[in-house]
């Protein structure tokens, strides 16, 4: 390298392939400048297919920035072809703030084809503010005359980007706007004249979205056991991959099925944070292509889905409750879990504290209904203060699971990962004697669990236990008393501090 020559590096930038400023062109044009005025490139940094709105996604000038900064730096310079290949920042005092950054470092950028380049008086400075300034408002302006043209293709029912939904196709018309080609995944139209719409797909994913859509309004199947049967059944779904609850759920909403094209959901515009928009501003296509799933199996998918409980508000949950009572004359646990109108009786604690608490809110004091919301409340208060004195006991050993939504409270073995449900038998007469009953959830099944026997009132822990595992069946009932310790009657846990040689016994059975 000349010694006479200043090291520099430079900085090319182009957002799409059709600018006019390629990124070899902004090379050809530096290197003259670097000739002319006595500097050596020895470094490239460069951002291709990369906008200049803001710093984020260009990995370019992101480390020249540090390289700047750096005391054992290979430049003395930064030569840029203009203020826009910088960036189009939205606010230029960032467009300048990044500028400081290199100049306070003792590397001063050069613009190669801007005319005040070199000039460091006021005239110099004001046309470099005016210029980032028009920079700016040229991507503010593209961006509106973009946006403009995308609406008028939604608005024609033409799709304007992404792969196909499952069961659907991508279809290529040509300039006439006849059908060219069915447009395999990763393939996209060649000409800006040509447009895409969305097809039906082979005749055995149509029959499987019919199917998942039949199971989810008519047999009442949740997403994720219509996945879980579709695996079973090895049905594959997109690219041999497995399918998934919350694919599902994203498809039974997806209104590409019935025919209808909708765009501008959301907005991110100008880089800025995606936000939703109202529905008022959407662009919506009703009839765009041919549907695969009728309109109104579609919209009871949706009237399902209006239901979950997580998108009804209090004054909703109780009102449907209102409902259930004037049906039925009566309201317990088991007519709320079965009825088709209200969220189940876990919705209700969790939302309103307790099933007592949701009588009361709707004016309902019958003695029988108070008495099981009670006991229910007294069952959960009993089992938490269980959970606690064992976490307690074992800080160390044992750990309780994060909750959901969905599940009750659980205990983890920490070393072995051992999930440890912890239930309640509720304790009731025959004319046998005395038996427990329990009601084991899925999650509480094939486990090692804990059970607290409660005494004749129903308010205490008479005794602990550990079984094996529960039975599947709707109830277990638990018979204690001169039987011997077994896998059906559970072992006893006399002494909290031997739970966990109890729990290897009872994995050994």
């Amino acid at each position: 390298m000349d010694t006479c020559c200043v090291p520099a590096a430079q900085y090319l930038r182009m957002s799409t392939e059709h600018q006019q400023y390629s990124i070899a062109n902004q090379a050809d044009a530096i290197a003259r400048y670097a000739v002319e005025n006595g500097f050596e490139i020895v470094k490239t940094y460069s951002d291709a297919a990369r906008s200049g709105l803001r710093l984020k996604n260009r990995k370019g000038l992101k480390q020249l920035l540090k390289d700047a900064v750096d005391d054992y730096k290979e430049f003395r310079a930064v030569l840029v072809y203009d203020v826009s290949r910088w960036g189009r920042f939205q606010d230029h005092d960032e467009s300048a703030h990044y500028e400081y950054v290199c100049k306070s470092a003792g590397v001063p950028v050069h613009y190669c084809a801007e005319p005040f380049n070199g000039d460091q008086g006021a005239v110099g400075w004001i046309l470099k503010c005016l210029k980032r300034t028009m920079a700016a408002e040229y991507s503010r302006e593209l961006s509106v005359k973009v946006k403009t043209g995308l609406t008028r293709l939604a608005r024609m029912g033409y799709k304007l980007g992404g792969s196909a939904p499952y069961g659907l196709r991508r279809q290529l018309l040509d300039k006439q706007g006849k059908p060219k080609q069915i447009l395999e995944y990763g393939e996209r139209k060649s000409l800006v004249e040509e447009h895409v719409i969305l097809v039906p797909g082979p005749d055995q994913e149509v029959t499987v979205m019919r199917r998942i859509f039949e199971e989810f309004v008519n047999e009442r199947h949740s997403p994720k056991t219509i996945a879980a049967s579709l695996n079973r059944d090895g049905i594959p779904f997109l690219r041999g991959r497995k399918w998934l609850g919350g694919t599902i759920r994203i498809m039974l909403q997806d209104c590409h099925y019935m025919g209808m094209q909708v765009w501008g959901r959301t907005t991110e515009f100008l880089s800025s944070p995606a936000k939703k928009l109202p529905i008022e501003k959407w662009e919506i296509c009703a009839n765009a292509f041919q549907p695969i799933i009728s309109p109104e199996l579609f919209v009871r998918a949706q009237q399902v889905f209006a239901n979950c409980t997580y998108r009804l508000t209090n004054e909703q949950m109780l009102q449907r409750l209102k409902e259930t009572l004037q049906a039925n004359g009566r309201l317990n646990a088991d007519i709320i879990d079965k009825s088709q109108l209200c969220p189940g009786t876990t919705a209700y604690c969790r939302r309103f504290g307790s099933l007592l608490n949701a009588y009361e809110l709707i004016g309902h004091n019958a003695p029988e209904s108070r008495k099981q919301a009670t006991s229910r409340a007294r069952g959960v208060l009993i089992r938490d203060t269980l959970i606690e004195s064992i976490l307690e006991a074992f800080p160390n050993q044992i750990e309780e699971v994060k909750r959901s939504p969905r599940f009750k409270r659980i205990l983890r073995c920490r070393k072995t990962g051992l999930r440890i449900p912890v239930v309640i038998a509720w304790r009731y007469w025959t004319g046998n004697g005395t038996s427990w009953r329990v009601r084991p959830r899925p999650n509480e099944l094939k486990k090692p669990t804990i059970v607290a026997l409660l005494d004749s009132t129903n308010s205490r822990i008479e005794s602990l236990r550990v079984f094996p595992r529960l039975f599947h069946k709707p109830q277990f009932n638990i018979r204690v008393g001169p039987l011997k310790e077994s896998p059906r009657t559970g072992f006893a846990l006399e002494n909290m501090s031997n739970l966990l040689t109890v729990l290897k016994r009872a994995r050994q059975q």
